[in-house]
C-alpha cells in the first residue's frame, strides 16, 4: 500500500503543492496586511532596481515567517498547563498577579518565557476551560527579557479557569520594539488546549502564573514550543 495520496500521486506539481503546504506553516490573519503591503512594494520597488526589489523580496519572506502559525497538537495527558508561547524559560519565581484581574495579592509561582524576534510569536491557549476575565494595560516598552518588564510594560492578561477548576493567569507583555497586542479571547468563551488566542508584534514575553501546589516541569534555559510544552502539573482538587 503506497502512502502517497491519490490526488497528487500522478501529478508531480499537485505533488509538491501538497508537500509545500505540509511543509510551510499557515500564516496569522494579523500578518496579511503586512505581507501584503511587502508585496506591494517590493513590485513597485523592482521597476526601479532590481537589488531594492530583492531586497522587498527578503524582507516581505521574514515579515510572513514573522507571522507563521504552525499547528501544534497538545500532548494527550490532563492536569497539566502547557506552555503558552515558543522561546526561551527567562524566570521561574514567585510573584503576584498582575492587579487588574482583581484576585488576592498573594504570590503564585510564574513562568517567564521570552520571545526573541525569531520565534513564532502566536500565543497559545494552556489549557482546557473557560475565560473568566482579560484586562489590558497600558505601560512602557522595556527589553522583555529584564524583571521588571512584568510591572512596567504594556500587557494583556487573562484569568482562565480550567475544566479542573483550577486558575491560571497568561499574560503577554510587550518588549522592546513591540508595539501592539493583539487578543482575540473574550470573557465567557471556552476554549481548547494549544488553539491560537493571540499575537505580539515584534519581540515580546509571556508570563504563566500557576496555581498553589503546582509541580513545575521546566527549567531556566529551557527553550518552549506553545501547545506542545508542559510547563506544570497542576495540583489534584479535593473531590466532591
Amino acid at each position: 500500500m503506497s502512502g502517497t495520496r491519490p490526488d497528487s500521486a500522478g501529478n508531480p506539481v499537485a505533488h509538491a503543492l501538497q508537500l509545500a503546504r505540509e511543509t510551510l506553516p499557515p500564516m496569522h490573519p494579523a500578518g496579511r496586511p503586512f505581507v501584503a503591503g511587502g508585496v506591494a512594494a517590493t513590485l513597485l520597488a523592482r521597476r526601479f532596481s532590481k537589488r531594492l526589489g530583492l531586497v522587498g523580496a527578503l524582507a516581505t519572506v521574514a515579515t510572513a515567517a514573522f507571522f507563521r502559525e504552525p499547528k501544534r497538537v497538545p500532548p494527550p495527558r490532563d492536569g497539566v498547563a502547557l506552555a503558552s508561547a515558543d522561546g526561551l524559560v527567562s524566570l521561574i519565581e514567585e510573584a503576584v498577579p498582575p492587579a487588574e484581574l482583581g484576585l488576592p495579592a498573594e504570590p503564585r509561582m510564574r513562568v517567564s518565557v521570552f520571545l526573541s524576534v525569531f520565534d513564532v510569536h502566536v500565543q497559545r491557549v494552556p489549557a482546557n476551560g473557560v475565560i473568566e476575565r482579560v484586562a489590558y494595560r497600558p505601560g512602557k516598552f522595556l527589553s522583555a527579557d529584564l524583571d521588571k518588564a512584568s510591572d512596567d510594560n504594556e500587557r494583556n492578561s487573562v484569568l482562565m479557569r480550567t475544566e479542573d477548576g483550577h486558575e491560571l493567569v497568561v499574560v503577554q507583555i510587550a518588549g522592546l520594539v513591540a508595539r501592539r497586542i493583539l487578543c482575540e479571547i473574550r470573557e465567557g468563551d471556552k476554549v481548547a488546549a494549544a488553539s491560537t488566542y493571540g499575537i505580539i508584534r515584534f519581540g515580546s514575553r509571556v508570563d504563566l502564573y500557576l496555581p498553589p501546589g503546582s509541580t513545575v516541569l521546566v527549567s531556566k534555559g529551557q527553550r518552549t514550543v506553545g501547545g506542545e510544552t508542559v510547563i506544570a502539573e497542576l495540583p489534584a482538587l479535593p473531590k466532591g
